[in-house]
């Protein structure tokens, strides 16, 4: 979708002539009761399920959630998935062309925030003519534009889900986004965010960036379970290579992920994402209340937290809840006993699927 209105941002600048990318799901009902949207968290994009016939390996972040007879049912909801503004996929971002230059945004490209998005997401719902979401949902970074979405447009959703998420970032968790700001911004082939005019990619500070992000994804027990203190030779039990390459199989996988998301993801596009992450914190205007924050909101919350979850923490969460309980808001609450960390939320858990599967059924009967 192109929009051609400018679009005023938190931080003063202003995008014009901008366009967002979009895959909708199922079918929207006569009255446009029935529509969904799905926000996507740091990696993720506007491909939210199914595959596509050119692609086939190419399976929509939330397939297991999104499609016919699963939790959010397609059959039932019409679902729609944006990419955000200053990803790399396929929305305008730091990639495009900046149309006062004629060369690639880069670093000139604004930093955005959460609730830039979600102004630019009530747009799409205009175009498609939905006045109101039968609910927003998302998780991790999709959860806090779910959340921005009950205050900034708290009569145009019915539903907010909060899922495996948090009313603002801890020190520690923007401690990890700035060293693995620092290790692409340190990379001599950033070149200050203007690679692309010198044909490179800083895949090094990529790659150190997505390591430590996913560590961070991961719980203790989980990489003790699937890793241990494994050796890469698994021929060779006992053998140390004794220099700084790779022995253990925990540093192949961060490795092999690291150059994976190398070749896909976007420098610049990291970089403006964390700080998004960074900046949220809607208590701020309330001198740090949050029940504050959230006294304009009219919806009905689902909030979902994992118990080894330690980036987005369980408390976090309950803080979400008590808020809402201050404000006599309706919140159904699962804090789920999951053993996968923050990657939790993407993954097919029964109980936790049967959440949201159960919540989705009761939505559906408002307009059944």
């Amino acid at each position: 979708m192109h929009f051609s209105e400018p679009l005023r941002l938190q931080s003063g600048a202003s995008l014009s002539d901008y366009a967002l990318m979009i895959e909708t799901y199922g079918t929207l009902n006569a009255d446009k009761s029935n529509a969904v949207l799905v926000c996507h968290a740091l990696n993720a994009s506007h491909h939210v399920a199914g595959v596509y016939a050119d692609q086939p390996k190419n399976t929509g972040w939330w397939n297991n959630m999104v499609g016919p007879g699963k939790p959010l049912d397609t059959d039932k909801f019409f679902v729609i998935g944006v990419n955000n503004l200053g990803s790399c996929f396929g929305s305008t971002g730091p990639m495009h062309t900046n149309p006062a230059t004629g060369k690639p945004y880069g670093a000139d490209f604004p930093v955005v925030t959460v609730e830039d998005w979600v102004h630019a997401q009530a747009r799409v719902a205009d175009a498609l003519g939905i006045g109101q979401f039968a609910c927003v949902m998302g998780g991790s970074l999709g959860g806090m534009q779910a959340l921005a979405w009950s205050i900034l447009y708290p009569q145009r959703l019915r539903h907010c889900m909060v899922i495996a998420s948090t009313p603002k970032l801890s020190a520690q968790n923007i401690a990890f986004n700035d060293v693995a700001r620092q290790a692409i911004l340190s990379d001599p082939d950033f070149h200050g965010g203007h690679f692309y005019e010198h044909g490179v990619v800083p895949r090094r500070g990529l790659r150190v960036a997505r390591m430590i992000g996913h560590i961070t994804y991961l719980s203790n027990d989980d990489m003790a379970e699937k890793f241990g203190r494994k050796l890469r030779n698994a021929a060779d039990k006992d053998a140390y290579n004794f220099d700084f390459g790779v022995d253990f199989e925990i540093e192949s996988y961060l490795r092999y992920q690291g150059d994976k998301f190398s070749e896909y993801f976007d420098a610049n596009t990291y970089l403006l994402i964390t700080k998004a992450l960074d900046y949220f914190d809607p208590a701020r205007p309330f001198d740090g209340d949050l029940a504050a924050a959230l006294a304009a909101t009219r919806a009905q919350f689902l909030v979902a937290s994992f118990t080894t979850d330690w980036r987005f923490a369980p408390e976090r969460s309950r803080e979400i809840v008590q808020a809402l309980v201050a404000n006599r808001r309706q919140v159904s609450y699962a804090e789920i006993d999951a053993p996968h960390g923050h990657d939790a939320f993407l993954l097919e858990d029964p109980r936790y699927h049967n959440f949201i599967r159960a919540y989705y059924e009761r939505i559906a009967k408002e307009f059944a």
